[in-house]
């Protein structure tokens, strides 16, 4: 029966590759950036060329506050991918957070690799919630961190999506304590993430007292794990229980804003429709500390027939930094720090 699990979850990964890229993903909500535009500055006083984009993050100096989301593992594609992402996070210094290992560490699958291929870069390890909470959860997760050498662990939180996925974990008893319990212990920094439906501005001052070093709001607005889910089922009784749901969270722009200014003491990270570098400058300005995107990662790397330029994503890292840089400069802003509170919303 084990073997049968992991074999459904190995042939899932894949599957949610190739939906993750499709229109189908996409929440069908309107953006929640095209509401917030930064304040023109017409008199910026500073060279374009001096402004600094870095940020130090999990010890270390970033070229840019934006780095890439968790995608996948677990499969000889998702490995073909990460290895890529491995590489180009070490080439451009920018973090690289993995896709769930649950699915590498229950096929015992050898990714030390993606250390050896990115031996400098901050590498940030990935858990589910649930799988912490069960017996041994604890040990799979030092053994997540100790497979990379992870400078931190992300412990997803995706009660939607599993509650969406015909194999997914309904029995969420005893997630809380099993989570403060391994932040207490954890020997590298635990963030704490969503996936797309975002979490609380109450929830992440929780979490941020627990001792979470960063929660990830990611809010609704970019790849959506229930349509992607949704789109898997073939029980029309399912998917009409979950056609009320295909949109339910919180948005991306109304997540970072109003942990930003209820969970003063956290350590924000915003994700869900990061889209380019003026995305990074908005959610920058709206309050959080860091930025990722996984879906536009994911379409620059891998083309329509399967085939992954590294080149095409160092492209793309280039031009969302440049269109940072830009931001800054038409904010007067000579460092990634200034732009926060330099936004405005149009009236209602």
């Amino acid at each position: 029966m084990a073997q049968d699990k992991n074999e459904i979850a190995y042939k899932r990964k894949d599957a949610h590759l190739d939906l993750a890229k499709s229109d189908l993903a996409k929440a069908q909500i309107a953006h929640p950036f095209d509401k917030v535009s930064l304040q023109h500055h017409a008199l910026p006083d500073m060279a374009m060329d001096d402004i600094d984009v870095t940020k130090r993050f999990l010890s270390k100096r970033l070229d840019v506050p934006f780095f890439i989301g968790a995608m996948t593992g677990g499969t000889d594609r998702a490995d073909a991918i990460n290895a890529c992402l491995a590489e180009v996070a070490q080439e451009t210094n920018i973090a690289l957070a993995l896709g769930s290992q649950r699915a590498s560490l229950a096929n015992e699958r050898d990714v030390s690799y993606l250390r050896k291929l990115a031996p400098n870069a901050v590498l940030i390890g990935n858990l589910g919630i649930t799988q912490l909470a069960q017996d041994g959860g604890f040990d799979m997760a030092m053994r997540a961190i100790d497979s990379i050498e992870a400078n931190a662990i992300a412990i997803h939180l995706n009660p939607l999506q599993e509650a969406a996925q015909p194999e997914g974990d309904h029995d969420w008893r005893g997630v809380t304590d099993a989570l403060a319990h391994f932040i207490k212990q954890s020997p590298v920094p635990v963030i704490v993430k969503e996936v797309g439906a975002g979490i609380s501005a109450s929830l992440a001052a929780y979490l941020g007292a627990m001792g979470a070093a960063y929660v990830d709001i990611a809010g609704l607005g970019g790849t959506n794990w229930t349509r992607i889910e949704a789109a898997r089922h073939q029980s029309p009784q399912q998917n009409a229980i979950l056609a009320p749901f295909l949109d339910w969270g919180i948005d991306t722009k109304t997540a970072i804003s109003d942990a930003s200014a209820l969970a003063s003491g956290t350590r924000l990270i915003a994700s869900g429709g990061i889209r380019h570098g003026l995305d990074v400058a908005k959610a920058l300005a709206l309050g959080a500390d860091m930025v990722c995107a996984a879906g536009p990662i994911l379409k620059s790397l891998e083309s329509a027939d399967g085939t992954l330029s590294q080149d095409a994503l160092m492209d793309e890292i280039s031009i969302w930094t440049e269109q940072l840089r830009l931001a800054c400069f038409l904010t007067n802003s000579a460092k990634i720090g200034d732009l926060k509170g330099k936004f405005r919303e149009p009236p209602q």
